[in-house]
């Protein structure tokens, strides 16, 4: 839980009563390699913060798998639309590691965020970073090539790189995994 409240208080400060009640809602699970934490036409109604593994999130589009991000330790994540808008989810969360997470039921977190303006302040503040990492993820994709992206990937991600498979980084940079060998074998 430490870790969660740290990446918490890097964007709003929190009172103690504010941890007391957050951490009342937050439950650790275990999750391994493989498993769903949110499939596709389902509702996402929870929030969840990374103790250790990787997640990714993908969709599935004419058969093809496209792989949006993917979470490691100390990153809080979810599906904002579902979360927010209250709609079924267009992605998949999957675990590609076995993965320990705090999971925190949505509905209950507005509730603090109306008890707490500092909860609040740090939600506001995750979803502009959420949205600016979106941004910079569709520029990247719009404005650079491949051998691009593969580069700035192993730049922003070197520990990440290694941890995940060359057909999830494959998905990631949008290219299939024998145009990726092409590319690594050049490096």
């Amino acid at each position: 839980m430490k870790q969660l409240i740290t990446f918490i208080t890097q964007l709003s400060t929190l009172d103690r009563k504010a941890k007391e009640e957050l951490s009342e809602i937050t439950k650790l699970k275990t999750v391994s390699k493989g498993d769903f934490l949110i499939s596709s036409n389902t509702y996402c109604r929870e929030l969840f913060f990374i103790k250790k593994g990787i997640v990714k999130m993908q969709f599935n589009s004419n058969g093809n798998e496209f792989i949006m991000r993917f979470f490691e330790e100390n990153i809080l994540f979810t599906d904002i639309e579902s979360c927010n808008l209250d709609k079924h989810s267009r992605y998949e969360i999957i675990a590609i590691e076995d993965t320990e997470l705090y999971v925190i039921p949505f509905s209950k977190f507005e509730n603090l965020c109306l008890k707490h303006h500092s909860l609040e302040t740090f939600y506001r503040k995750f979803l502009t970073i959420a949205n600016l990492n979106m941004m910079a993820r569709i520029k990247e994709m719009l404005e650079e090539d491949a051998k691009k992206r593969y580069e700035n990937f192993l730049r922003n991600h070197p520990s990440l790189a290694q941890r995940i498979n060359l057909g999830d980084l494959s998905k990631y940079i949008g290219i299939t995994q024998v145009s990726l060998s092409r590319i690594r074998a050049i490096k």
